[in-house]
């Protein structure tokens, strides 16, 4: 089954209100289908967290696979600091995942976006 990972720019507000609809949900005959959400206050927190160039490496280590930050740099052409930066933040959003030797993957199918207004 296909892992799909929703990002939401929504106010503290919406997220409680899904929380409170999810409970009533489970609390019915079956629980929910797990669901995974990333939720920004607004756009331009999520464009410093998810910026062009931490999109970019989503990107192409999706494509190559699991690798160590070392060679992602290398593959990305970037230099090793920033790459660790920014290694280091998607693993905070749970965009990423380091492996158990120490490689780092993207474990999401898809990342879908909503933006509301």
């Amino acid at each position: 089954m296909p892992k799909t990972l929703y990002i939401r720019v929504s106010t503290r507000d919406d997220a409680l209100d899904r929380f409170e609809a999810a409970w009533h949900l489970a609390s019915g005959r079956r629980p929910p289908a797990p669901l995974a959400v990333l939720s920004f206050a607004d756009l331009p927190l999520l464009m410093k967290n998810l910026s062009p160039a931490r999109w970019d490496l989503l990107q192409r280590l999706k494509a190559t696979g699991p690798l160590s930050i070392f060679a992602l740099a290398k593959l990305l052409e970037r230099d090793y600091k920033n790459v660790h930066g920014d290694v280091s933040r998607l693993i905070e959003l749970n965009l990423i995942e380091k492996t158990e030797t120490s490689l780092v993957r993207v474990s999401w199918d898809a990342v879908r976006a909503e933006l509301r207004l």
